[in-house]
């Protein structure tokens, strides 16, 4: 037999309330959108590899073409997007098509939330 049955019923329904508020007040209130998706500005049609690519690997690229440069003393590479050669360079090659920081590089590492080391040695082009 239950002795405090008229604490324990509603201490169980506030316990649930309480503990499921955040799921139901996403639910009623929450749009998760998130953030508008940033617009890429760009002068040409053409990348070093495929769009795709670009958004989700171009760091690895630039790490890759970082080392072959410094290391390796490389300095040419071979895109297999459209065989064409670039210079491996982020400042005579990247922005030459993305010129402006500001609307390329910052407004979709803000839009991820990371923060690249790239104007750590390079230095950041003006507006």
């Amino acid at each position: 037999m239950i002795y405090d049955k008229e604490k324990i019923v509603p201490g169980i329904i506030i316990f649930v309330v309480l503990f499921t508020f955040p799921v139901w007040y996403n639910l009623a209130f929450g749009s998760g959108a998130g953030a508008p998706k940033p617009e890429i500005a760009t002068q040409e049609k053409q990348c070093v590899e495929s769009k795709e690519y670009m958004r989700t690997q171009h760091m690895d690229l630039l790490n890759q073409w970082r080392d072959a440069v410094v290391r390796s003393d490389l300095r040419l590479y071979l895109s297999s997007a459209n065989g064409v050669k670039y210079e491996m360079s982020l400042s005579n090659t990247c922005l030459k098509c993305h010129p402006n920081k500001t609307k390329f590089c910052d407004q979709c590492h803000d839009y991820m939330a990371v923060k690249p080391y790239c104007w750590d040695c390079h230095i950041a082009p003006t507006e």
